[in-house]
């Protein structure tokens, strides 16, 4: 006599998007991954399972459903997404790549770094460069000569890295840093997205061109890893903080890899994003020339006549609101892959082990129930209590967790103090017939740049 066999649980499936019989949505993604992923949130809701080749991976827009990924079972949700291990070639095995202890460790050595004492430390020179700059916009002023603010942006982020944590100059490298970063991010996105891809150590042409862009990088980082360790100086910056540590059970201090990446890792990620974020900014308050008169107006009532200082960078609500908006609009890290580590369920969908969770702020930021038209320009979403009538992690363009970018206070703080800087003097309009077309390539950057002429503010 046999024993009756119990059936196993239903598993629930996400409403699933149609797509090729091969290739799912995969050829969709390589073209525009933006509207691919608005149109499965319209179409099919805020938990979306698709197929990219033969990997399984489920869009999550939903706060509830973001908050468990991000959050409350953040354990279960890895590092090792296609995104993700492709981005390592960039970046090593830095904070933003790496996972479990060895990620906690070196979280808790950088965190002191980012402490907000030390961050608004290092406003000044936030402050001095961002002068420098407005100042040599002067000539451009003066002639009605149009140029690429983002361009500009990327300049001055490196230059404020360069200077506040690794107390190193890179004004000289910033053009060259400009171009390997644009080709390696859209070389790594293409990489992502590929079904068949040879490894970096065959000698194609993109793989050539790829390793030339991260040696340009390199070198850069290195060279100031070398200098600091020939002075023997220890400085009150980020470089030393890393290279001053121990491990707490050999004695054994970072080597130049492992400082490599923790630097690759600060000074591509930390600069970009926010070079990206302030061009969103300059780009939405020129469509929108109300909110930059709102932000004058404010500037002049706290600054008066003199120029700003970094005591009243956080003292500019309208200015605050405004780039909120900027980043909920345009969210430099605009998607975030994390691997299923073992079978979960989320709002009562199966996810399968070895599956792809998309937590995406681009699309989660559009949900039109948590905000009301969407697509349009309103800082005052952003007024004090409204936060509080929206869910949590309805609103997440610095990740969140415990995975939450520690250098979102230094992006905020530097930010406002560019952004009062800037706007005091001047107002940005953008060239007429200038297109505004967001590229995600790896970090949502404005596709061809962000042309302006000055006027004065």
């Amino acid at each position: 006599m046999y024993a009756d066999s119990s059936k196993a649980p239903e598993v629930k499936l996400a409403p699933t998007m149609p797509g090729d019989l091969y290739f799912g949505q995969l050829r969709r993604m390589r073209k525009d991954p933006l509207d691919l992923m608005v149109s499965a949130m319209r179409d099919h809701g805020e938990v979306v399972r698709m197929k990219f080749g033969p990997m399984t991976a489920h869009l999550i827009v939903n706060p509830d459903g973001v908050r468990h990924v991000l959050k409350d079972n953040h354990k279960n949700y890895g590092k090792r997404s296609r995104g993700l291990m492709k981005l390592r070639d960039i970046l090593g095995n830095g904070l933003l790549t790496s996972e479990g202890d060895f990620w906690l460790r070196q979280r808790r050595i950088a965190q002191p770094a980012f402490h907000r004492e030390r961050v608004a430390e290092m406003g000044e020179a936030m402050k001095d460069l961002a002068r420098e700059m407005v100042s040599s916009w002067e000539t451009r002023f003066e002639r009605g000569e149009p140029f690429d603010v983002a361009s500009e942006m990327m300049r001055l982020t490196l230059a404020i890295v360069g200077r506040t944590l690794l107390s190193t100059d890179f004004s000289e490298d910033a053009d060259a840093v400009g171009r390997a970063l644009t080709h390696i991010l859209h070389a790594t996105n293409e990489r992502i997205t590929k079904l068949v891809e040879l490894p970096l150590s065959v000698p194609t042409p993109a793989n050539r061109a790829f390793l030339q862009a991260r040696a340009v990088l390199d070198g850069i980082v290195y060279k100031a890893i070398r200098e600091r360790r020939a002075s023997g100086e220890s400085k009150n910056d980020f470089l030393s903080l890393l290279m001053d540590m121990q491990d707490d059970e050999t004695g054994e201090k970072m080597s130049d890899t492992q400082l490599r990446d923790e630097l690759m890792t600060i000074v591509l990620a930390g600069h970009e994003t926010t070079a990206n974020a302030l061009s969103w900014v300059f780009a939405c308050l020129s469509r929108f020339p109300s909110w930059q008169l709102a932000v004058k107006r404010e500037l002049d009532e706290v600054v008066g006549d003199r120029e700003p200082e970094v005591a009243d960078a956080m003292k500019l609500p309208v200015m605050r609101r405004v780039f909120d908006e900027a980043l909920r609009l345009y969210p430099p890290a605009w998607a975030i892959g994390r691997s299923v580590d073992g079978d979960d369920e989320v709002l009562g969908y199966h996810l399968p082990k070895g599956s792809i969770a998309l937590v995406v702020p681009y699309v989660a930021h559009r949900i039109a129930r948590v905000w009301p038209n969407p697509e349009g320009f309103d800082p005052d979403r952003f007024l004090p209590g409204e936060e509080a009538k929206r869910p949590k992690f309805s609103y997440f363009p610095f990740s969140g967790g415990p995975r939450v970018c520690i250098g979102s206070g230094f992006a905020i703080l530097e930010s406002q103090i560019i952004l009062a800087t800037i706007l005091k003097r001047f107002r940005l309009d953008l060239v007429a017939g200038h297109p505004l077309v967001p590229d995600p390539a790896i970090t949502l950057r404005p596709k061809y740049g962000v042309r302006v002429v000055l006027a004065r503010a």
